[in-house]
């Protein structure tokens, strides 16, 4: 396995040299279909993190509640961006718990136009202002009209942002409830998205074909994106309307 790996990375590094204008799906794609670890964690049991009634679990990025700015409404919880943002303020949830290795599954619906995503791995710590600057996103986002749509494939609903695109766009249309389930499997080296039912998203995870990818996207020289084993989940402040409902998660042990 250490030579498959070795010589997968030293693939990977050659391969890059010489495709540097290429998205960072296309230098990993190959890679990643090939790193086929079966998982030999235990699942755990599936744990409501969200039941519809109470923001219980959850609370600000770098705060100790809520922001007024997300609410509850028909069993959802939904950010409404406020009309009059201070400079420089946002209102990113994170769960309270720490998660290493899970199946997260959870419905999204994004406001025409709109951008969001969750995270994982992210890091509370005051030197990242933002969860963005530590953890891995997976995006949320109205593919048929907000521009980061046409900024590449790896910016459009259901990518690993700015790293690996989603084989296909499978989305419903703004307005609409579209289910996620994301893996992340720190034992197997690799995660997953899968959209409305169909997996749409294959990526490396906790290994150098991770790090390579890392190198060849925005995040590269970012001191501690992605660097966390533990970290809590995310949900994503984009300055839209978004609503999040029917949150669960199982850990890998």
């Amino acid at each position: 396995m250490k030579k498959l790996l070795l010589c997968l990375i030293t693939g990977t590094v050659l391969f890059a040299c010489k495709e540097e204008k290429k998205q960072p799906s296309e230098t990993v794609e190959k890679e990643v279909m090939m790193n086929t670890g079966e998982t030999t964690y235990e699942s755990g049991e599936w744990v409501v993190l969200f039941d519809g009634s109470s923001f219980d679990g959850w609370k600000g990025y770098m705060a100790d509640e809520v922001p007024g700015t997300w609410t509850l409404q028909d069993s959802a919880m939904v950010f409404n961006p406020p009309k009059d943002r201070p400079k420089g303020e946002s209102y990113n949830l994170v769960t309270e718990n720490d998660y290493t290795s899970f199946v997260l599954s959870l419905e999204w619906k994004i406001a025409e136009g709109g951008n969001s995503g969750v995270f994982w791995g992210v890091k509370e710590d005051p030197q990242f202002s933002q969860p963005y600057e530590t953890g891995p996103e997976i995006q949320v986002l109205d593919n048929q009209r907000h521009p980061d749509a046409k900024n590449g494939l790896t910016h459009q609903a259901g990518a690993l942002y700015d790293m690996v695109a989603p084989e296909k766009d499978v989305t419903k249309p703004a307005g609409e409830w579209n289910t996620m389930v994301i893996t992340v499997d720190r034992k197997a080296e690799r995660g997953s998205v899968e959209l409305n039912g169909e997996l749409v998203t294959e990526f490396p995870v906790a290994n150098e074909l991770w790090n390579v990818m890392v190198s060849k996207s925005k995040f590269a020289d970012w001191e501690g994106f992605g660097k966390q084993a533990t970290g809590k989940i995310g949900l994503q402040d984009h300055g839209d309307k978004v609503a999040y409902r029917n949150i669960k998660i199982k850990e890998l042990k």
